[in-house]
């Protein structure tokens, strides 16, 4: 950054009214740094600032502002002078912006927009929320397959100034169904008066804008896309999701995964820890923890019900904890591989036997492994304990490494089947992990341990 980075730096030359320092201020830096500095201005200073630049930069400073700033900017602003700002947006950050808003606000902006910017911003947000449909924009080109070479290049270069990106141009016949696509490359190296027709590519990959935004996303990232184009139920071409904003929304999904994984409910959106209040913080975790508190009683249940058993040899109760953090382990693990390779779409819910048998297989070898080290760890810790008569420690030994092989074993199929079945009642496989496959994998355990004792040792 240069000098002009501060908060004061910046209100100075407002103040001086220094107009070639701000305009160089905010060209001389990546929008996303200018960004970032002018959101600790007011909403009135920001747009004096971006005055001072020319429309394309005000425009990638725009769209590079978080949801709040460009939130606060619309509430505060003259009617105007947001007309103006929405005017300098990209569609899809428009309509981001829109969909923030009441219906009262939205009524109140709307006059003061041209018909084409309502209209498209009607359409966009009309789209179901997390849909292709509601991240795409319409900042795209569309050429006609009896276009030359030249003429597209033509077109592009008269369009390019109010399109987010121009690599691809997208083929359109007179009802603008899709039905190829030309890039940059492409239309440099033909012929001048080469046809599009001639050399386009006729196999190309969309999104219905019905389609799931992460499966839109995942599909850019898959074939290494710049853009993707998404048509409607008729096969017309409505927009594109580009590249920036599948990596938006494969970062918005993976937050969104993590804090399920971890049981926390509510919105789930990158970068606001900060800005949400405590309150809601308690409410977006209580609920769940809340529920597997009482639902963990079950084990207080069982561990009472043999109480006979833990009393007639004390030495169980040392390694209770060993199994059951040994079972809460493998079935995370578990857990983790299968929502991993369902979010990628690796593995459907048809597949649940497949998978289900290769982590059977998994969990045997480390049921072995886990086991022979932990008899080995009962018959070290406790070589020197008082083993009461009719006992011995290498049965004990043997009992705890038994039971501790099951509770892998069942673990790690718990945390297969779970996601799993999540998936076939058309949940979100995330919310039945961690805290929830913890609950149910410690009491499965207690089950197993106990059980298991008794049988062998006869208590």
């Amino acid at each position: 950054m240069t000098t002009l980075n501060t908060t004061t730096d910046l209100r100075h030359h407002l103040a001086q009214n220094n107009t070639l320092a701000l305009r160089h201020f905010c060209e001389a830096e990546h929008p996303a740094e200018v960004a970032e500095a002018l959101s600790t201005l007011s909403s009135y200073e920001i747009w004096e600032v971006l005055q001072a630049t020319s429309f394309e930069i005000r425009r990638e400073i725009l769209c590079s502002f978080g949801e709040d700033t460009l939130y606060d900017l619309v509430l505060t602003l003259d009617r105007k002078v947001v007309a103006l700002i929405l005017t300098a947006m990209y569609s899809d950050d428009r309509a981001n912006l829109f969909r923030r808003l009441t219906d009262e606000q939205r009524e109140h902006l709307y006059p003061a927009l041209a018909k084409a910017e309502r209209e498209n911003i009607r359409k966009l947000t009309s789209y179901p929320e997390e849909s292709a449909g509601s991240v795409m924009n319409s900042d795209y080109v569309a050429l006609r397959k009896s276009m030359s070479a030249t003429e597209a290049i033509d077109q592009i270069r008269l369009e390019a100034p109010t399109k987010e990106t121009v690599y691809y141009a997208y083929v359109v016949d007179d009802e603008r169904r899709l039905t190829g696509f030309v890039s940059l490359k492409d239309l440099i190296v033909a012929q001048p008066d080469a046809i599009i027709e001639t050399f386009m590519h006729k196999e190309v990959l969309f999104a219905r804008a019905e389609d799931d935004q992460e499966k839109a996303a995942r599909k850019i990232q898959k074939y290494d896309l710049i853009a993707l184009p998404v048509i409607n139920g008729r096969d017309a071409l409505v927009g594109i999701i580009t590249h920036d904003d599948a990596l938006d929304i494969i970062t918005q999904e993976q937050q969104e995964d993590l804090e399920k994984l971890m049981a926390i409910s509510g919105q789930h959106k990158a970068g606001t820890y900060l800005k949400t209040s405590f309150w809601v913080h308690f409410k977006n975790r209580a609920s769940w923890i809340v529920g597997l508190s009482i639902l963990g009683l079950l084990s207080g249940t069982i561990i009472h019900s043999f109480e006979d058993s833990l009393m007639a040899l004390m030495v169980l109760a040392l390694y209770m904890p060993m199994v059951a953090d040994t079972g809460g382990n493998t079935g995370s693990q578990s857990a983790t591989v299968v929502i991993r390779a369902l979010a990628l779409s690796e593995i459907r819910a048809g597949d649940a036997f497949k998978v289900i048998f290769k982590e059977f297989r998994v969990s045997l070898l480390m049921a072995v492994i886990l086991a022979t080290l932990s008899f080995g760890k009962v018959m070290w810790l406790s070589s020197g304990s008082d083993i009461p008569l009719g006992f011995s420690l290498p049965m004990i030994g043997a009992t705890i490494a038994i039971a501790l092989g099951m509770q892998v074993v069942t673990a790690t199929l718990i945390g297969a089947i779970l996601p799993m079945a999540a998936v076939r009642m058309k949940l979100d496989p995330a919310v039945v992990a961690s805290p929830a496959l913890t609950t149910v994998v410690d009491i499965t355990g207690l089950l197993i341990y106990f059980s298991t004792a008794k049988i062998m040792l006869g208590i």
